[in-house]
């Protein structure tokens, strides 16, 4: 349902069609049609995301847009999954043609004549959106982004299958680790010649996936680039909210807390906990300033059920546990 991977503190952004200062109505319907959505009840789903929208003046980011249109279409209302469709493609220049074709959730409509219309138009604000990029860095970037990603996604099946210390496991680890030293070779020689390029040179997934390479790197590589990230941030060349994925994982490597909840540690026996966390009582506060969801809807994805009262009561534990 999700238009880009949802992995272990790496989480990416599409563009927003409404401010990022929303409502916790908003938030919490939202919440529900994504909860309804994996218990797969469709129907509950779209009707929460229309809720939601409601709750916001009418308006909603645009990944939640297309979620509603894939819950809308999975229900089996063509209609309405359609109307959230051409609302992000017309109004939001939503540029995403290789997985709007590609998402399962979509299948019911391909047959339908307005399918045709509507990719039609999105390949067309991706050719727009993409005329003047550099397409050689967003080549180098494009196979970087699958080394990356492509990786971190089947280790997740194959955990789910077989645990997560199995040798399986560790023997993709080690696959993945070769691939993150050579691509943070040709990452780091990219940004010491043209510095933090922006969606506005290699698109968003190319700006995403120079964030990525850079959050999965070493400590010292990492407070080297973190400086350039947060000028590129000022420069609108980076997403706050990655800045803040990463600012919170120097944090906790140099043995301070993190701002902004992002980072998440495991057990073998599969329990996740959140890492030693700063003023917890106002995190949601920072979040919202740079365009992350709650706190609590985030952790969901570990099992994890924020109460922030509890967790301020287990902090002196997991401080003694959580190792960095």
């Amino acid at each position: 349902m999700k238009p880009l991977f949802l992995l272990v503190n790496a989480l990416l952004f599409l563009p927003y069609l409404a401010s990022t200062q929303t409502d916790g109505k908003y938030s919490d319907w939202v919440s529900k049609a994504n909860s309804f959505y994996e218990a797969k009840q469709y129907k509950q789903s779209a009707d929460a995301y229309t809720k939601a929208f409601a709750a916001n003046g009418g308006k909603g980011f645009v990944d939640d847009r297309y979620n509603a249109a894939c819950v809308w279409a999975l229900a089996g209302n063509k209609d309405s999954a359609f109307f959230q469709l051409d609302r992000i493609a017309t109004k939001a220049n939503f540029t995403n043609y290789d997985h709007l074709l590609e998402d399962s959730d979509l299948k019911s409509l391909h047959k339908d004549d307005r399918w045709r219309t509507l990719c039609a138009y999105v390949k067309r604000n991706k050719e727009k959106a993409e005329a003047f990029l550099d397409k050689k860095l967003m080549g180098i970037l494009d196979t970087i982004f699958k080394n990356d990603q492509g990786g971190r996604v089947k280790m997740e099946e194959v955990a789910a299958k077989y645990g997560e210390n199995s040798k399986e496991i560790q023997d993709l680890w080690k696959e993945q680790n070769y691939l993150d030293s050579v691509d943070l070779v040709k990452v780091t020689n990219i940004l010491d010649k043209y510095g933090w390029v922006g969606a506005d040179i290699v698109g968003g997934r190319g700006n995403q996936t120079i964030f990525l390479v850079i959050q999965h790197a070493d400590i010292k590589t990492q407070q080297k680039y973190l400086p350039v990230m947060r000028e590129a941030v000022k420069n609108r060349k980076a997403e706050p909210g990655s800045l803040a994925l990463l600012e919170d994982r120097v944090a906790l490597r140099e043995g301070r807390k993190q701002i902004y909840g992002s980072q998440i540690h495991g057990s073998p026996d599969g329990k996740y906990w959140i890492s030693p966390l700063e003023d917890p009582d106002n995190v949601d506060k920072r979040r919202a300033e740079v365009g992350l969801e709650p706190l609590a809807n985030y952790v969901k994805h570990w099992n994890i059920k924020w109460d922030v009262a509890e967790y301020k009561k287990q902090l002196p534990e997991i401080e003694k546990k959580d190792k960095w």
